[in-house]
């Protein structure tokens, strides 16, 4: 099999963006209040979804790191049928997954609507952003085949 272009050698300012896209987003996170930890779960999640086996090990990783318990990042998958996440948590979760999927469609209304009766516009708008960022390197990292050996 021949090898992919790994796309951050090959375009380094157009890598440069998305990190400097990335540290915004985490910046609009922490100002909105919402956990560090809890935004590698939001992370993890969106990589869950989207099969990116070098995005889910490093924010499995980075949520450990900052302090997710075990517990939570194991039942994170099935998030829905757990009372380990906070309403706030469980309107972020449906919002990133939405994202997340929206070739099947679109952001439903009952989704947002949920985030907006729980979520403040600052924390919708993080959450969003970062979705967003993680989606892009989701991408990045499958199309580049970044490898992940044990």
């Amino acid at each position: 099999m021949k090898e992919r272009i790994n796309l951050g050698k090959t375009q380094p300012q157009l890598y440069q963006a998305v990190i400097n896209l990335d540290k915004l987003a985490s910046q609009a996170i922490a100002s909105s209040g919402i956990a560090e930890g809890f935004s590698h779960l939001i992370r993890l999640r969106a990589s869950q979804i989207n099969q990116c086996a070098f995005c889910v090990r490093l924010h499995t990783r980075d949520a450990l790191a900052s302090g997710e318990s075990s517990d939570r990042i194991s039942v994170l998958p099935a998030w829905r049928e757990t009372g380990y996440f906070t309403e706030k948590e469980r309107a972020a979760l449906a919002l990133v997954e939405a994202i997340t999927l929206v070739a099947d469609g679109q952001v439903p209304d009952s989704v947002y609507e949920q985030a907006a009766a729980t979520l403040s516009r600052e924390e919708i708008a993080a959450i969003e952003w970062l979705s967003i960022v993680i989606n892009t390197w989701n991408r990045i990292a499958i199309a580049s085949r970044y490898p992940v050996a044990a």
